[in-house]
C-alpha cells in the first residue's frame, strides 16, 4: 500500500527546483571553454544528468521533516523517479554525443570513441554505471516483479551512479563539483542503508491487541515501548513487523494508514492482504515488536470549515477512520461515500453506520459494486452542493482517477480536491 496525494502550493514546487538547481550546477560547473559545440554538448548532459541522478539519491531518503520540505514522501518519490529517467536518458546522450563530435573527424574515429573494448579504465567505469542504471531503472517500470526482488534490484541503480561518479573524478585532474555530488550520494545512501532501511531511526512499539475488521483486514493497536509519535488523523506510518512470542513477522517496512489515535502514544493501524508480507501480519498475535517510521503525509491537513465530501474505496477508508474516532470532524456538514464489493469487505461498516445514525451532521452512502467498476457519476449525484464541497479521496488508484475525472468534467475546482491512493513503487 502506498498514499499519494493531489496538492498545490508553494512545497510541490521544492523537490523540482532541487533537482533543477543540481542539473544547472553540474552543467555549469562542467561547462568547458575553447570546445566544440558537440562535445561541448556531450560534457554538459553528462554533468546534467549527474546532477539529476545524485538529487535523485537524495529524495529516495526517508526522513519525516525533509520529506515535508519536499512536498511529502509521495510527491517526493515521484521526483525520484522521474530524475532517474531523465537524467539516465541525459547520460545517454553523452557516449552518442561524443561519437557524433569523433565523426567530424572520422567514422573510424567515431567508432574508437565509443567502443568500450577500445577505451581505458576510466571510461569503462562510465559504461559500467551505464549499464548498472539500465538495469536498476528496467525494474522500476516492471510490476510483474515480486515487492522484495524489486527492492534489490532497484538499488543496481545506485550503483550506476556510483560507477558514473567514479568515471568523472577518475578523467578529471581537478575533480571540483565531482566531490560534492560524491558527498551528497555517500550520504543520501549511508541515510538511506543504515538509519532507514536497518531501522536505527525507527521508534519501536509493542502489538497489544489484533483485531478483524473484514474480509483480508486486520486492525493492530500499538503501544510506544519508549517516546511517541506526534501524529495526525490522516496521516500514515511506515511499520515493520518483527517478531514476537506467537508470531515471526517479514520485517519490511510498509506503508499503513493510522486508524485510531490513542492516549499516551498509542495508535492502531489497519492492514489488507495485498501480497506476502501484508497476509502473513494477517496472523498477528499481540506482543510482537513493530517499528515504525514517520509519520508522513497531509491528507485531511485541509479541513476547511465548508462542507466536506470524503471518499473511500476499501481500505482507503482507514484515514478517514482516525479522524472520525479522534473526534476532529470538520464542523460543517460531512458526507462519506464508502465503496467496498460486498459487506464483508467493508471495513468497520458496522461502526460506521452507528456513527452515522448518532451523528446529524455525518452521513454515509455506503455503496456495494461487487466486481464491477462504481457508478462514480451516479454515486456523486446523491450528493448534495457538491461544488461548495471539499473533496477528500482515498483508495485504488483506479478509483481516484475516475473520480477525480468525473469531479472535473462536473466543473468541481481543483484546488477543493484532495487525494491518497495506494501505489507505492
Amino acid at each position: 500500500m502506498n498514499t499519494g496525494q493531489g496538492r498545490i502550493g508553494a512545497y510541490s514546487l521544492v523537490a523540482p527546483a532541487f533537482l533543477v538547481t543540481l542539473s544547472l550546477a553540474g552543467a555549469w560547473w562542467g561547462f568547458p571553454a575553447n570546445v566544440r559545440l558537440l562535445r561541448a554538448t556531450a560534457i554538459v548532459t553528462a554533468w546534467a544528468g549527474t546532477g539529476l541522478l545524485v538529487g535523485g539519491l537524495a529524495l529516495m531518503v526517508r526522513e519525516p521533516r525533509w520529506a515535508a520540505l519536499m512536498g511529502g514522501l509521495d510527491l517526493m518519490y515521484e521526483w525520484h523517479h522521474r530524475s532517474g529517467v531523465i537524467g539516465y536518458t541525459l547520460l545517454l546522450c553523452h557516449p552518442l554525443v561524443l561519437g557524433m563530435a569523433a565523426l567530424e573527424e572520422s567514422p573510424h574515429a567515431a567508432w574508437l570513441a565509443i567502443a568500450p573494448w577500445h577505451l581505458n579504465w576510466p571510461e569503462w567505469l562510465g559504461w559500467f554505471g551505464l549499464l548498472f542504471l539500465m538495469a536498476g531503472l528496467a525494474t522500476t517500470f516492471s510490476r510483474r516483479i515480486g515487492y522484495r526482488r524489486w527492492r534489490v534490484c532497484h538499488f543496481l541503480a545506485a550503483i550506476g551512479v556510483i560507477g558514473g561518479l567514479s568515471h568523472i573524478f577518475a578523467l578529471l585532474d581537478e575533480p571540483g563539483a565531482s566531490l560534492g555530488f560524491m558527498a551528497l550520494a555517500a550520504m543520501a545512501l549511508i541515510w538511506r542503508l543504515l538509519a532507514t532501511d536497518s531501522a536505527l531511526t525507527s521508534h519501536p512499539f509493542r502489538v497489544t491487541q489484533v483485531a478483524s475488521n473484514a474480509a483480508g483486514v486486520v486492525e493492530a493497536s500499538l503501544a510506544p515501548c519508549g517516546g511517541a509519535l506526534v501524529i495526525a488523523p490522516g496521516q500514515f506510518v511506515l511499520a515493520a513487523f518483527v517478531d514476537g512470542p506467537a508470531y515471526r513477522g517479514c520485517g519490511e517496512f510498509h506503508p499503513f494508514s493510522v486508524s485510531r489515535i490513542g492516549p499516551g502514544g498509542a495508535l492502531s493501524v489497519a492492514i489488507k492482504a495485498l501480497g506476502p508480507c501484508t497476509s502473513r501480519i494477517q496472523s498477528l498475535k499481540p506482543g510482537a515488536l513493530v517499528r515504525l517510521q514517520g509519520p508522513f503525509g497531509r491528507f485531511l491537513a485541509d479541513n476547511e470549515d465548508r462542507p466536506q465530501l470524503w471518499i473511500a474505496g476499501g481500505i482507503g477508508i482507514t484515514p478517514f477512520m482516525a479522524a472520525i474516532r479522534s473526534g476532529e470532524m470538520p464542523k460543517a456538514t460531512t458526507t462519506l461515500i464508502y465503496v467496498f464489493r460486498d459487506e464483508s469487505d467493508g471495513a468497520f461498516l458496522d461502526e460506521l453506520k452507528d456513527r452515522a445514525r448518532l451523528s446529524p451532521g455525518f452521513e454515509l452512502i455506503a455503496q456495494a459494486c461487487g466486481e464491477s467498476p462504481p457508478d462514480v457519476l451516479a454515486m456523486l449525484s446523491r450528493v448534495t452542493d457538491l461544488p461548495k464541497r471539499q473533496v477528500q479521496i482515498c483508495g485504488p488508484v483506479g478509483l481516484v482517477n475516475a473520480v477525480t475525472t468525473t469531479l472535473r468534467e462536473l466543473g468541481q475546482p481543483v484546488q477543493s480536491i484532495h487525494y491518497e491512493s495506494f501505489d507505492f513503487r
